[in-house]
C-alpha cells in the first residue's frame, strides 16, 4: 500500500542546532530510495507503507546513534485506495484551484 507521510523529528538533549540530525534522516530516506520533499517544519515522504515505516525506524535509530537521548516526533499519514496519489499530484491539485478564473 502506497503512503504519503509528513514527519517532523526533533532530537532532544542535543543543543539548539538540529540540522545535522535532520540531514541524517534525509540520508536514510535517500538510501531507502524514497521520494521526499523537505520543508521548513519537516519532510514529506512518499513510498510503499512498509518501506516508509522501515525508513522512519532507521531514522530514529540513526539519530539516537548520533547521541540524541530522546526524540520527539509527529507524523501524519495518508493513503488512498480510489486512485494513485503522489506529492506532486496533491500540490498540483491545489495550484489548479488557485489559477485565475
Amino acid at each position: 500500500m502506497k503512503t504519503i507521510v509528513d514527519i517532523s523529528i526533533v532530537p532532544l538533549g542535543v543543543g539548539l542546532s538540529l540540522s545535522s540530525y535532520i540531514a541524517a534522516c534525509e540520508e536514510v530516506f535517500e538510501e531507502a530510495d524514497l521520494k521526499t520533499h523537505m520543508h521548513a517544519s519537516g519532510t514529506n515522504v512518499e513510498g510503499e507503507w512498509d518501506q516508509v515505516m522501515a525508513a522512519v525506524k532507521r531514522c530514529f535509530e540513526r539519530v539516537h546513534s548520533m547521541g540524541a537521548p530522546r526524540i520527539s516526533a509527529s507524523m501524519r499519514l495518508s493513503t488512498r485506495t480510489d486512485q494513485d496519489h503522489s506529492l506532486e499530484h496533491k500540490v498540483e491539485s491545489v495550484r489548479q484551484k488557485l489559477e485565475p478564473r
